[in-house]
């Protein structure tokens, strides 16, 4: 979605996504947890120059309070904490995150050292709900959500229900777009003030070096919780191509979601087309609306069958023991189209999957409610191949069904690499079924 001098002037989804899903951020998030706390700072919550273990005296230790003894808010806001490797793995650890925060050793002077640090968004949610008694997207719904008229929102939680912060939430494609709006206005929205300006305006500047690499929109220094770029835009950001970008000089804000490996990958496409449209010398002879509306992913062709179907439709597969916790699944071939069914402790699944099409389904994934859109093709005579979109989701998984007699074989792969304990949604594992006699 692209927003220029306050107005949408273009948009686009490639179906089967749908811009009225909410859709993950991943590390975008991070940014709305600074706006939380810049409202929380305008009513006297907090400051920026407090000290972290001042909000939680009841976990401080002789040996934390040394260890923290100069960390403030501001170096949790900047990823400047001093310490040397991102904290989040280590909060897992403990269901108690913010303890286990406070004990890990800060080797570099905070303020001195930028390192990328996920764990510090945590300990500003966890600092706001200790100071407001309100979670993060709570105390946010009156503030952010309701005048910005942004709904749906989801996010995840520590063990002990605090927002997570850094990452988590789930948010409209629309709704991401308004939130850039807000800031390229500095903090006004339909003529009220919403966000302090000087906040905008801090949250945005730089507050640390993260490099010196003049091509590179991840070394243009580092403010609250957003990013600087190359053109004098700033961003917030999360892996696999979510983003919202400010371009001041443009009066424009440029909001996406996606699912890629190669972040940088968009922010050059933003640079090399969208920001010469920009100039008044730029003539655009391409019906862009019709492009726009014509966006899809084109699902698997069935190009053969099997004439081994018969053998396998309608019959329980019993599995070996997996990390997924399936225990049984089905398969049912038709013409029109076919269904996947499993069954783990949470009950009985079902994806339903296209022939040439995408077809949704809801279902319960490794502890995930999500919306799928499935397709289906054979590859050879025992081998049938579902394309599973996760939507809301960066991830497109392929499961490839490998048919030999009375057995079959699933293995998954998915579109882009994730990491084990960091990643929102886990990778189904390969598993193995026999036909139940």
């Amino acid at each position: 979605m692209l927003l220029r001098h306050g107005h949408v002037v273009a948009e686009g989804t490639w179906s089967p996504y749908n811009p009225d899903h909410p859709h993950i951020l991943n590390s975008l998030s991070k940014s709305f947890t600074s706006t939380a706390i810049g409202l929380a700072i305008e009513e006297g919550k907090l400051s920026v120059d407090d000290a972290v273990i001042s909000f939680f005296p009841e976990d401080v230790t002789e040996a934390i309070a040394n260890n923290m003894a100069h960390l403030k808010v501001r170096h949790l806001l900047s990823m400047s904490t001093g310490h040397s490797v991102d904290t989040t793995p280590l909060l897992r650890r403990s269901d108690h995150w913010v303890k286990e925060f406070l004990s890990i050793p800060i080797e570099h002077e905070p303020g001195t050292h930028f390192l990328y640090n996920t764990g510090a968004t945590y300990m500003l949610s966890a600092i706001l709900t200790k100071v407001t008694g309100l979670k993060l997207l709570d105390y946010l719904e009156p503030r952010l959500f309701e005048p910005l008229g942004m709904s749906d929102i989801t996010t995840t939680s520590c063990p002990m229900g605090i927002h997570f912060g850094g990452a988590g939430m789930n948010v409209k494609i629309e709704d991401i777009a308004k939130f850039g709006l807000l800031y390229l206005q500095k903090g006004v929205w339909e003529g009220k003030q919403i966000l302090p300006e000087n906040w905008v305006d801090e949250a945005t500047k730089k507050q640390i070096s993260n490099g010196d690499d003049a091509n590179n929109d991840w070394a243009q220094g580092y403010g609250y919780q957003f990013w600087r770029c190359r053109h004098g835009a700033y961003r917030g950001d999360g892996a696999f191509g979510q983003y919202c970008v400010v371009l001041p000089e443009q009066d424009a804000v440029v909001a996406v979601t996606a699912g890629v490996m190669e972040m940088s990958s968009i922010l050059d496409l933003v640079w090399t087309y969208l920001l010469p449209g920009m100039s008044n010398t730029f003539d655009l002879e391409v019906d862009l609306g019709s492009k726009l509306d014509s966006l899809a992913y084109a699902p698997p062709q069935i190009l053969n069958t099997s004439p081994n179907i018969s053998k396998w439709s309608g019959r329980c597969f019993d599995v070996q023991p997996n990390d997924a916790g399936v225990t049984a699944f089905s398969f049912d071939f038709s013409d029109e189209n076919s269904d996947f069914t499993f069954r783990d402790g949470d009950g009985e699944h079902h994806i339903r999957v296209g022939n040439s099409e995408w077809i949704e389904s809801e279902l319960s994934l490794l502890g995930h409610h999500v919306k799928t859109a499935a397709s289906g093709t054979w590859k050879n005579r025992n081998t049938f191949e579902m394309t599973i979109r996760l939507l809301g989701t960066p991830f497109v998984d392929t499961w490839t069904c490998d048919f030999i007699n009375d057995a079959v074989r699933m293995s998954v792969s998915r579109n882009i690499w994730t990491v084990p304990g960091l990643s929102d949604m886990a990778l189904l594992p390969t598993i193995v079924g026999y036909i139940k006699i």
